[in-house]
């Protein structure tokens, strides 16, 4: 694990992680007394730097705490992943561990989470004692601090295991703990002190490597056995080549699109041959929204070069690895598809924009019929009242002009007397 990507481990979401996350740095942030609670990461990139196998399943728990509790921060706080799936939370004001999975829920009376309640509890009381001990072997009293710590195992497909127990202090690595030979690995001279202090206990050595060995693994199959269906979901990934030119170089970037679960590996090939991890630009695993995930990897190489470059896509999805290359055709395709859709979408907006004016036009032209109708029938109603039978109706000049008025008077006196 890179330096200081254990402060990452720890100081992940307490809630839902945001579904567009964008990769965190794994470096630069703040280091001594800063307030840890203020940088965020998901669980989905906390487990991603574990670099877990594809095809492998995880158990993963999480602890944080801070020493100052004053500041509305837990003492001890933990959350279990089974692979990706947050089940488990608990902390210390509370002491109670709290289902996070629908397939949890309803089995929370089992034997296998009664040993989940006992074992987080007694992590509690332990991450406590470490946490003082630490903090009194660097001479810290009053200052805020932070503790984080990461263990767990990973069962892979050939079956084999492998443990991991590891300690962060203040935004840094720092104790490793070694099963094989039980003996911890200090990350900086600072932790010395506290190595030689843990390894004058030899039961505790011993109760670490029975965990990793022996019982983190066991309690992981009885818990994908009861996640079954929710947890041994495989969706196969969707991988394409893509070519950015710039004036010196050209970016080859591939993508795994929609694919669970998380654990994948991209590789480039160059001629056949696999490229060292090094030349290669960059790579994330990030989270969709709708529970899927994706990955990308960039390299660059020159410009007259980009068909001799493949990328390896492995997934326990696959049945075998899949491979895909950048090509004119299919560069040229994806144009001639963006340019028909593009054609049809101004199309449409052109057909709808002339809807829009002749329906307009048709309201504005019944608009003013009515209007006009309106206004002639207010004009009969206050030109005339009618008190009998006409034969003769009065003319639309009625009041026009004088003459006309007194040519109608008489006609109607004529008429009726």
């Amino acid at each position: 694990m890179s330096p200081r990507a254990l402060l990452l481990l720890a100081l992940l979401l307490r809630t839902a992680a945001p579904r567009g996350p964008r990769p965190p740095p794994l470096s630069g942030e703040p280091q001594g007394h800063t307030r840890g609670a203020t940088i965020h990461i998901s669980q989905v990139t906390a487990l991603r730097l574990l670099a877990l196998s594809p095809g492998s399943h995880s158990l993963v728990y999480l602890f944080m705490g801070d020493s100052e509790m004053n500041l509305g921060l837990p003492l001890f706080e933990a959350l279990a992943y089974v692979d990706d799936q947050l089940f488990v939370s608990y902390n210390h004001e509370s002491r109670r561990v709290e289902p996070r999975a629908p397939w949890v829920l309803g089995k929370t009376s089992s034997q296998l989470w009664l040993q989940l309640s006992q074992s987080l509890k007694g992590w509690d009381n332990m991450f406590t004692v470490d946490f003082w001990t630490i903090m009194d072997n660097h001479n810290h009293s009053k200052e805020f601090h932070t503790l984080q710590v990461i263990l767990g195992c990973e069962v892979q497909e050939d079956n084999s295991t492998r443990g991991f127990w590891k300690y962060g202090y203040d935004g840094q690595d720092y104790l490793e703990f070694r099963p094989e030979t039980l003996d911890w690995k200090a990350a900086e001279p600072m932790a010395w002190a506290t190595k030689k202090e843990w390894e004058v206990h030899s039961i505790r050595a011993r109760q670490n490597k029975a965990y990793l060995e022996r019982d983190c693994p066991q309690q992981l199959q009885q818990l994908l056995e009861l996640g079954r269906g929710a947890l041994d979901l495989q969706v196969p990934p969707s991988v394409k080549v893509t070519r950015q030119v710039g004036s010196a170089v050209t970016v080859l970037r591939c993508q795994a699109l929609h694919f669970y679960p998380q654990n994948i590996t991209m590789r480039w090939l160059k001629d056949g041959q696999p490229l060292e991890a090094r030349k290669v630009e960059a790579k994330a695993v990030l989270p969709n929204g709708d529970g899927t995930y994706q990955g990308w990897t960039v390299l660059a190489v020159q410009p007259w070069e980009e068909q001799r470059y493949t990328c390896r896509v492995k997934h326990s999805g696959l049945d075998q690895p899949l491979m895909a290359a950048w090509s004119k055709e299919s560069s040229l395709s994806r144009t001639l598809v963006i340019g028909v859709v593009s054609g049809v979408i101004v199309c449409i907006l052109v057909l709808s924009v002339g809807i829009a004016f002749q329906i307009l036009k048709r309201k504005q032209a019944a608009r003013k019929t009515q209007l006009e109708t309106q206004r002639g029938r207010l004009a009969q109603s206050t030109m005339c009242r009618t008190v009998g039978p006409s034969k003769q109706q009065p003319p639309k000049e009625l009041f026009s002009s004088l003459p006309h008025f007194l040519r109608f008077s008489k006609s109607f006196l004529r008429e009726y007397l």
